[in-house]
């Protein structure tokens, strides 16, 4: 889980967006998404229409999470890459931090091997990307005006 709210500037979406772009230009793979620990898609590019990527992201999440605890049970800290290999698409996902994932989607038009290249590098930029949008600090009286704003929304969206 994500220890504070990640919040990214507009230049910081292009980035990751251009990285996923990117990733999926060299590897010719369908699509790629970028998961939190919490679940939740934060960018996804390619071939999407067709997927439920939000329930895709919580199940990625989920699965990064049970392997968690089956590393420490082997005496590892981590295992840092899942895949996935069906009949004609398969998963591969690389995380990028302890909070996010890096989820490809590809076929057999490209290679694991491909997929596994151009992922990494693609999570080294998106590691850095995501490393500078943590550093940043919201002032708490600014916090604390964009709680209210948001309360005050959702009280308007819910009255009778």
């Amino acid at each position: 889980m994500a220890n504070q709210p990640l919040i990214l500037t507009k230049t910081e979406i292009t980035q990751i967006h251009r990285a996923l772009l990117q990733m999926l230009k060299q590897s010719e793979a369908k699509c790629a998404m970028l998961v939190d620990a919490d679940g939740k898609c934060l960018a996804k590019k390619g071939f999407t229409a067709n997927i439920d990527t939000d329930a895709l992201a919580a199940l990625i999440a989920g699965s990064f999470a049970s392997t968690r605890a089956m590393a420490e049970l082997v005496g590892e800290q981590d295992f840092s890459v899942l895949f996935h290999q069906g009949q004609r698409d398969h998963i591969h996902n690389i995380l990028v931090d302890d909070n996010t994932i890096l989820t490809v989607i590809f076929d057999d038009r490209t290679t694991i091997g491909m997929v596994r290249l151009y992922s990494k590098e693609s999570a080294k930029i998106l590691r850095d990307t995501l490393g500078q949008a943590k550093k940043k600090t919201i002032p708490s009286d600014k916090r604390i005006q964009i709680e209210n704003d948001v309360e005050d929304r959702l009280d308007d969206l819910f009255k009778d």
